[in-house]
């Protein structure tokens, strides 16, 4: 399968897991009877509009990089998709730690950083050789 197929698969995985945050943001709103547009209540509520926050913060940083990897790093086509998969991994952990106790969200968030980095290192790896490549004598 084409890397760009996989990378684009990665990425409406993580527009779904996405979705998933806003929506139970929306269940705990709900349970908790937390009107809109206030961002405070109960612990579980924070909790779920803490995971979609920082989902959407570190969402900014994956996407950019997933593209650029995906476009530029040729050496092992299906490597950016796989990190995208672990980051997608990373942030689910995240949310089930963040849920369970906050301070139960490191293991997710040291996973999603990893995949980011690696990301960012075929991203400029990529760019790098690309550059090289058409600047060659």
């Amino acid at each position: 399968m084409p890397a760009d197929i996989l990378s684009a698969a990665v990425a409406v995985l993580a527009v779904l897991f996405i979705f998933y945050t806003g929506i139970n943001v929306a269940r705990m709103r709900g349970k908790h009877k937390v009107d809109a547009p206030a961002t405070t209540g109960p612990l579980e509520f924070e909790s779920a509009v803490r995971v979609q926050m920082n989902t959407l913060e570190q969402s900014v940083l994956f996407f950019p990089l997933l593209y650029v990897a995906t476009a530029y790093f040729n050496t092992l086509a299906w490597l950016p998709a796989a990190f995208g998969l672990v980051w997608i991994i990373g942030r689910i952990v995240y949310l089930q730690g963040y849920m369970a106790a906050p301070n139960k969200r490191s293991t997710g968030f040291l996973i999603t950083s990893l995949a980011t980095a690696g990301l960012l290192i075929l991203s400029v790896w990529g760019l790098v050789a690309s550059w090289m490549a058409t600047h060659a004598s």
